[in-house]
């Protein structure tokens, strides 16, 4: 029986968003504290490193599990417990720091366990969406979820740097704690819909299989691959951003927490502003040639950002604006045309695919990016990537089928999602 998202399921969503938006708040608070406190604590490039490192290896490891199980499982509960664990942790993480025992590994353990949690918290929130809101609504509900993860990016790390002020790093850390409780109990007052599709033998599937039916589902997708592809490729190139970014500013720049906090709130308010554009486009008829020249737009914001001469906040906070703006629309594009395309029973395992693939470079990339940094220069390392970026979208662009996407029809569409659903998959 097919899940048919209706004015009630969708209303129960955004009961559910809501709370998953305090959680968000909650969780980059945390993250920016963390983050600033071990670049302030030692200015030690590989110490980011690290962090970095372990925040993504073990989410990326622990993918493939985490897609069968949001597909095989209740959502709900798979949410509430992964929310729960991540509250647990920092819980554990404010104990150690109230008794002044938080040496960095008890840190790094902490971001390790938060990433494994996470790891099964993404894929499933990410596979009720198409469940519990109409099709009419997907464009605009991704648009409006970037616009406001944008607005609590922007506002968790500015209230982060102003309570450093007054407040003690472990008093800091209650606020995740007290936003997961919000979260839960909105949680607990709705019903998320189960996907009834997977058949005895499916069932019986052992995990390797399971994920092999994501695989083909993601390959029957006309274009999902060859994005999946260009993801992994510029996301790649992106993590020595991701990881240096507090370095550059306060090593390069010698910049303080509030430039920091400054440089992340250009780079949420240009995510705003594209957000809002995107909500209120409602039909994109060139979907593919939309994300790719977008992806173009975002690298040369990168390269403004990477070629600011020292102090120069300014032309950061210009690069960060136009990287930002034209990552919903990307985001936006890209998940609606997943959650159009990919059956609900099977979204779970194609997400969690998505997500490994994405992340799978990210080890290396983080590995690499400290080391290169201290031969060549952050600033020189962040232009490098930031061409390299421009380089392989066009390449891709220019020779692969994926321009032919667009040509689709959505009876054409509808045939592919069928041969999806086919038993034989």
């Amino acid at each position: 029986m097919e899940i048919i998202a209706n004015k009630d399921t969708y209303r129960s969503y955004l009961y559910f968003w809501s709370g998953q938006l305090f959680s968000l708040f909650g969780s980059t608070v945390v993250f920016f504290v963390i983050t600033w406190y071990l670049t302030d604590l030692t200015e030690n490039i590989m110490i980011l490193t690290i962090v970095t490192l372990l925040y993504f290896l073990p989410q990326t490891l622990s993918m493939p599990f985490a897609g069968v199980l949001s597909d095989r499982l209740n959502r709900k509960i798979i949410i509430a417990i992964a929310d729960l664990l991540q509250a647990f942790a920092t819980f554990g993480l404010i104990l150690f720091f109230l008794f002044n025992i938080a040496e960095i590994w008890i840190i790094f353990l902490f971001i390790s366990l938060r990433s494994i949690f996470q790891a099964f918290h993404l894929p499933t929130v990410n596979a009720i969406i198409p469940t519990m809101v109409p099709k009419e609504k997907l464009n605009g509900i991704n648009s409006i979820n970037f616009l406001f993860t944008g607005i609590i990016q922007i506002l968790a790390p500015l209230v982060a740097a102003f309570l450093m002020i007054y407040l003690t790093i472990y008093q800091l850390l209650w606020i995740d704690v007290i936003t997961f409780v919000i979260a839960l109990a909105l949680l607990l007052l709705i019903e998320i819909p189960s996907v009834n599709k997977i058949s005895k033998n499916e069932k019986e599937n052992s995990f390797i299989e399971e994920f092999k039916t994501g695989f083909k589902t993601l390959k029957l997708t006309p274009g999902l691959f060859i994005l999946l592809i260009l993801a992994m490729l510029v996301y790649f190139l992106l993590v020595p951003f991701d990881t240096l970014l507090p370095y550059y500013i306060r090593v390069f720049h010698e910049g303080q927490a509030l430039h920091y906090a400054l440089t992340l709130v250009s780079f949420q308010g240009g995510m705003i502003v594209g957000s809002l554009i995107t909500s209120f486009k409602k039909e994109w008829e060139r979907k593919m040639k939309t994300i790719f020249l977008c992806v173009i737009i975002a690298m040369i914001g990168y390269v403004i950002l990477s070629l600011a001469p020292k102090g120069t906040f300014l032309i950061i906070v210009i690069g960060g604006i136009i990287t930002g703006f034209n990552l919903p629309i990307i985001f936006a594009l890209y998940q609606s045309y997943v959650q159009t395309t990919v059956p609900a029973d099977k979204i779970g395992r194609v997400t969690s695919f998505d997500h490994m693939s994405s992340l799978l470079l990210t080890p290396i990339a983080i590995m690499i990016s400290g080391p290169l940094a201290n031969i060549i220069g952050v600033n020189i390392l962040f232009l490098n990537c930031a061409l390299l970026a421009l380089l392989v979208t066009i390449l891709i662009w220019n020779f692969t089928d994926i321009k032919k996407v667009d040509k689709y029809k959505k009876d054409a569409l509808d045939t592919i999602t069928k041969n999806i659903n086919a038993p034989n998959l």
